[in-house]
């Protein structure tokens, strides 16, 4: 089968926006649909899971993912609700649930399932927490209401996130999948975010050198 390009520029303009673009909505598709877009509409930095054999890779699901979503989402810029459907139950069928085809579901919940149990993929984030190192696939934000947080950016709200969590990042990740904290239909942490569009990671990191924000050497202590 034919392969599409992640769409860049002018490209993803002239393809996504408008009528009738982007994943068709049903039956409380939304965490998937916003999740399967932002994975593979402009960047190629999970194109594994559509085309390598992974330990537990069901190439079913790998079919369904890369023929009737991704494809279309790059050539047309839409995909059909049947196909998310499609996939919905095959995901039921392997992850023993039948709520997947019809109720609204945690993104990581999704993730963990496709990636770790039905395509056997390693953790994309090795993260350290009290001495104990944890892989996940997935990073949710989680943070108490900020006051001085009206309208954050996503680089403000993963480090205020790190920092009250106590985490570390144990290496840089190949790809660092967020869940924003702005979830539900009955409340709203944030009324916008605005999108980071780079993220500087370097705080973040185990045993970083860092330099002083006084003195400029290499720092000793962390606030």
């Amino acid at each position: 089968p034919e392969s599409f390009p992640p769409l860049r520029n002018e490209a993803a303009v002239r393809v996504l926006r408008g009528r009738m673009k982007g994943i068709q909505g049903h039956c409380n598709s939304c965490y998937m649909d916003a999740a399967l877009f932002s994975l593979f509409s402009c960047t190629s930095v999970l194109d594994s899971m559509l085309f390598m054999p992974f330990p537990l890779c069901d190439r079913n699901v790998q079919g369904i993912l890369r023929d009737e979503i991704v494809n279309p989402l790059r050539r047309t810029g839409f995909v059909r609700a049947s196909s998310v459907m499609r996939l919905r139950e095959q995901l039921t069928d392997k992850g023993r649930c039948s709520s997947f085809t019809n109720a609204e579901k945690d993104p990581e919940e999704f993730l963990s399932l496709i990636m770790q149990q039905i395509l056997g993929m390693e953790p994309l984030l090795k993260l350290q927490s009290g001495g104990q190192e944890q892989g996940c696939f997935c990073y949710q934000i989680f943070m108490d209401q900020q006051e001085d947080l009206v309208v954050p950016n996503v680089q403000q709200l993963v480090e205020h996130s790190f920092l009250s969590s106590d985490l570390k990042l144990v290496e840089i990740p190949s790809c660092f999948v967020i869940q924003m904290p702005r979830f539900g239909k009955e409340y709203k942490m944030f009324s916008k975010i605005l999108p980071s569009l780079e993220l500087d990671v370097t705080d973040l990191l185990l045993d970083s050198p860092r330099e002083c924000c006084l003195c400029g050497e290499v720092a000793t202590l962390e606030c």
